[in-house]
């Protein structure tokens, strides 16, 4: 049995977060029972998947000691938001590196969405250009601070290490509550996966519950065989942590590269098209980069017949809406 509550956690999150149907979409798609998971309410700061991971990851900067939390993210970066909220709330300070990682940014991308939030949250942000060693700029933040004598904590991109990946080591826990809750088997959950954490945590979870659910990662801009790969050495470290006997086989992780187009962050019209859909059919705003783009594979996969009618199917809803504001224009067409 998982004992999550032997590892330190300050909670920042509105948990148990809805499970919900998506009764419309599924009527209009013509497929299995859809579900939304809605991780978009976590509330902190607009909420999203980080917030879950947050929650061990800042416990543990508390117990370091430490009083400026760091992390690196792409410009638009969800977690980077998150991460910033989660310092404010606690009285922490917060710097947030952030990579110049779409090219030809619009003036919305570097001014609005989350950077507007960033600001509003008393974050420090550093800007380092393109393809920059995100780790070495985090370290020489880091090593800024220990000058002045503060005591830094540096967050991983995502924070997605072992530590953060518990947070959806709970969410797996969590889903599987829901559904016993309501009488339904869920047969498969879809999510945005990027940094790894967050499907590293929901494979560890639901193997280590032998639930049988399966996860399908929905890539935002790195191939499968890579992603595939940075999610096996996680799950291995999440294991480890949680004392977990036996390796989770490596068949249970799943990534599919469809449907990220160009690169991370440039919008395809899937993405638009998903945003769209959900919004006129369900209320719920999804982001551009990442559940934008994985629920365009999931309802790529509806439409190709890959799932039986009587499946319940469990789409994780990663947050990031405030990166609307900042596609503007790809919208405005």
């Amino acid at each position: 049995m998982l004992q999550l509550g032997r590892f330190p956690r300050v909670r920042l999150g509105h948990l148990p977060t809805p499970l919900e149907p998506m009764t419309r979409l599924s009527i209009r798609l013509g497929g299995p029972n859809l579900w939304i998971k809605r991780d978009d309410c976590t509330g902190l700061a607009t909420g999203g998947n980080k917030t879950r991971k947050l929650e061990y990851l800042v416990a543990d900067a508390l117990k370091q000691g430490a009083d400026t939390l760091i992390t690196v993210g792409a410009l638009q970066s969800n977690h980077a938001r998150q991460t910033a909220a989660a310092a404010a709330k606690l009285g922490l300070k917060c710097i947030l590196v952030l990579e110049e990682r779409v090219s030809q940014p619009t003036d919305a991308y570097r001014h609005n969405g989350n950077v507007l939030l960033d600001r509003l949250l008393g974050a420090s942000l550093k800007y380092v250009p393109r393809d920059s060693s995100m780790t070495a700029a985090a370290e020489l933040s880091a090593e800024e601070v220990r000058k002045s004598g503060g005591r830094p904590y540096v967050i991983p991109g995502g924070g997605s290490n072992a530590i953060g990946a518990l947070g959806y080591v709970g969410c797996a826990l969590e889903i599987l509550q829901q559904a016993a809750e309501r009488d339904i088997r869920v047969d498969r959950v879809v999510h945005a996966t990027g940094s790894s954490g967050t499907q590293a945590g929901l494979v560890a979870g639901f193997a280590a519950s032998q639930s049988g659910v399966r996860v399908l990662g929905i890539t935002v801009g790195r191939p499968r065989a890579n992603q595939e790969a940075n999610v096996g050495k996680l799950v291995d470290a999440t294991a480890d942590l949680l004392g977990l006997k036996g390796a989770i086989a490596r068949d249970s992780i799943e990534a599919n590269d469809s449907y990220f187009g160009e690169a991370y962050g440039i919008p395809t019209p899937g993405m638009k098209e998903a945003v769209s859909l959900l919004a006129e059919t369900e209320a719920v705003l999804l982001d551009p980069v990442y559940s934008g783009k994985a629920m365009s594979g999931l309802i790529d996969l509806v439409r190709k017949q890959m799932f039986a009618k009587d499946e319940n199917i469990v789409f994780i809803h990663t947050g990031g809406q405030a990166g609307l504001f900042a596609y503007e224009p790809a919208f405005a067409a």
